[in-house]
């Protein structure tokens, strides 16, 4: 597999991030973005504590500038928690100035964590409103949900085996 076609993945680990520019790699990167602002953010994410948005985009636009590479974000839409059309405004408004693309993730829901996912039409109104706003964006496809193999649904039907419940 060529190095072009390989993707790293992270949370937003921010010196890391300035640590993997440096490296020149030719390996894509993704970061795990969920939310548009640091309040939100940091209820889904407890990293943001550590490295909010401002310190995250600073190392994203140094990572770009040192590697001229497309950055990936992946985005899960969680309804009535992130999918509002100011969450769109404000995802747009901190990609501006990146190359950047943006995977929405319809949540796959799982009991345990009382999210639940947007509709199609959700998503699809979620997705017009970054496009007119100049993002790049698809919607992943869902594959597995209806057999509880969706991505975030194995781990806890294992966890559940585990426990005996």
């Amino acid at each position: 597999i060529g190095a072009r076609h390989i993707t790293i993945s992270t949370c937003g680990i921010v010196p890391k991030i300035y640590e993997f520019a440096d490296m020149h790699p030719q390996y894509n990167l993704a970061i795990s973005l969920h939310a548009p602002n640091d309040e939100l953010r940091s209820k889904l994410m407890p990293v943001n504590r550590a490295y909010p948005l401002e310190e995250l985009k600073k190392a994203l636009e140094y990572y770009c500038r040192e590697n001229n590479r497309k950055l990936t974000f992946e985005y899960i839409l969680l309804k009535g928690v992130n999918d509002r059309p100011d969450h769109a405004k404000q995802l747009a408004a901190f990609l501006r100035g990146m190359t950047a693309y943006v995977n929405l993730i319809p949540y796959n829901s799982v009991d345990e964590h009382g999210f639940r996912s947007v509709n199609r039409e959700e998503a699809m109104k979620f997705y017009d409103l970054l496009m007119k706003e100049g993002v790049r964006c698809t919607i992943r496809k869902e594959h597995g949900g209806d057999i509880d193999a969706a991505c975030g649904q194995l781990r806890i039907k294992e966890v559940r085996k585990g426990t005996g419940q």
